[in-house]
């Protein structure tokens, strides 16, 4: 490509690096390619032709979130390789809770200078999201804005979207008292609550590096685990169970987002005994002093997603997740309550 420009370059913008990025970034790219994908990496604008047999009245269901604060551990460590799933799990994993199926996804990195092997990198941590997802990646921007983000430092989001017919779009329209309330397992902190939890820790590399016992890993490691992406198994365990709600459990814990997912006049009930806690939130509560309900109304505690099903379905739904490779298990029940969550 004949594009140079010497003054833009004078200014910070090295636009030959940006060609370069996507030249490096193209073979993990080429690992989310699935039917449907019209376009390469490159135009103005990424073309998909989505599948709709079978599907009566197709409803199109969108999603974008960032990686936020949880970015700057990855600064510090110089581990880029698994923010890109943090970002496609925040975008798919809220559009499965209406029982759509992702996709295409794009990305957006801005950067302070543009290195083309880090682009490609976080890249390849976006196409494995993706691939988990079962979505492809089909487009995405790289802005490189020298003078506003560190020359070391980039903001990575993204936007999804998915599709699922009409009819079987998930409410909660025919949740009632009885109800059975399902937890899938985190992987950890997730994505959300990082402001928090540098505070707590002070975040720097020297502690980044500690190892702790209970975490059977070092600090660092525990916080960038990505999130986990529950597409696939909430995908197959639709075709087989009534699933009445999907709460993704993000910022805001409990308290703010199993409520998003109940009708008015019902509340889920949860005794806190049957919360399976990761390790990392006994950790982050012991060393900040934080109080019990400030952790559940900041952080999932473990609990990534929540399903309701019917009480007859309730061991069969999770021995279907099992059998995916989810940890799953009863977390509670709904009733008639206006509290939203009671935990006991």
């Amino acid at each position: 490509m004949n594009s140079f420009s010497e003054s833009y370059k004078k200014a910070g913008v090295d636009v030959t690096a940006g060609y370069e990025a996507v030249k490096l970034m193209k073979e993990h790219i080429a690992r989310t390619n699935v039917p449907g994908v019209l376009s390469g990496i490159g135009g103005f604008g990424g073309l998909f032709e989505p599948d709709l047999t079978g599907i009566e009245k197709p409803v199109f269901v969108s999603g974008t979130d960032g990686v936020g604060t949880k970015l700057k551990l990855a600064f510090l460590m110089d581990k880029h390789d698994t923010v890109g799933i943090d970002c496609v799990a925040m975008c798919v994993n809220d559009i499965i809770c209406c029982g759509a199926k992702p996709q295409f996804f794009l990305d957006y990195i801005a950067v302070g200078k543009n290195y083309p092997e880090k682009i490609a990198t976080i890249v390849s941590g976006v196409a494995e999201g993706c691939v988990q997802a079962g979505c492809a990646l089909v487009g995405g921007e790289t802005a490189e804005m020298p003078g506003f983000y560190p020359v070391d430092e980039y903001d990575l989001a993204g936007f999804a979207v998915g599709v699922v017919d009409k009819k079987k779009i998930i409410d909660n329209s025919t949740q009632k008292a009885g109800d059975v309330l399902i937890a899938l397992a985190s992987s950890g902190v997730h994505s959300n609550g990082f402001s928090l939890v540098r505070k707590v820790f002070a975040i720097n590399e020297k502690n980044l590096a500690e190892h702790f016992d209970e975490l059977g890993m070092r600090l660092g490691e525990s916080l960038l685990t990505p999130t986990k992406i529950y597409v696939k198994p909430v995908l197959s365990l639709l075709e087989q169970v009534q699933v009445k709600s999907i709460s993704h459990i993000t910022g805001g814990g409990f308290y703010e987002n199993i409520p998003r997912s109940l009708p008015q006049g019902i509340s889920a009930h949860i005794a806190k005994k049957d919360v399976q806690v990761h390790p990392i939130f006994q950790l982050i509560a012991r060393t900040g002093h934080i109080p019990e309900r400030d952790m559940f109304n900041t952080f999932n505690m473990g609990v990534g997603m929540v399903l309701c099903v019917n009480a007859a379905e309730a061991d069969k739904a999770v021995d279907i997740l099992n059998a995916a490779g989810e940890k799953a298990y009863i977390l509670g029940e709904l009733v008639s309550s206006e509290e939203g969550v009671i935990l006991d």
